[in-house]
């Protein structure tokens, strides 16, 4: 099993992998557009998070885990509970380029439901206002930011 992270899975997976590698896939893009109630902001004060979308013609680039066969089942079921908290994303699967060796394989990831009330489309000087102030359950917002930007570029 393989699992592509394009936000927080990319420096905070939270399950054991036997390998990660950067890899890219095509025809998504990512965007802060997902209020974050839960992790990065609250219900009061909503913060955002990357969401992944499908967008003809873009790509995205993040980390793909390949998973042992023997940790499958605990490893998506962690993946449901953490990225489906909300019902916002809908879990898919993805043709994966991996960056080493240019193999395409199908990994599982987590795309956006646009018609979700979560789902929002902002300006980038919107977006660096909230992403400036919010906090939740796990951190600051900017920190959410500045660690999948640092992380992903390794």
């Amino acid at each position: 099993m393989y699992v592509f992270g394009y936000g927080s899975l990319i420096w905070n997976p939270g399950f054991e992998f036997q390998t990660s590698e950067l890899a890219e896939i095509k025809n998504y893009k990512r965007s802060f557009s997902m209020w974050s109630i839960h992790h990065r902001g609250t219900v009061k004060r909503p913060g955002l998070v990357l969401a992944l979308e499908k967008c003809n013609g873009h790509s995205c680039k993040g980390v793909v885990f390949r998973v042992s066969p023997d940790n499958y089942t605990q490893v998506l079921l962690y993946l449901r509970e953490r990225e489906l908290v909300s019902s916002a994303y809908e879990e898919t699967e993805v043709q994966v380029e991996l960056a080493t060796s240019k193999q395409l394989v199908t990994a599982i990831t987590f795309v956006i439901k646009k018609d979700h009330d979560q789902y929002c489309q902002l300006t980038l000087d919107e977006q660096a206002k909230i992403i400036a102030e919010a906090e939740g359950g796990r951190g600051s917002n900017d920190e959410y930011l500045f660690s999948t930007e640092k992380n992903s570029r390794s």
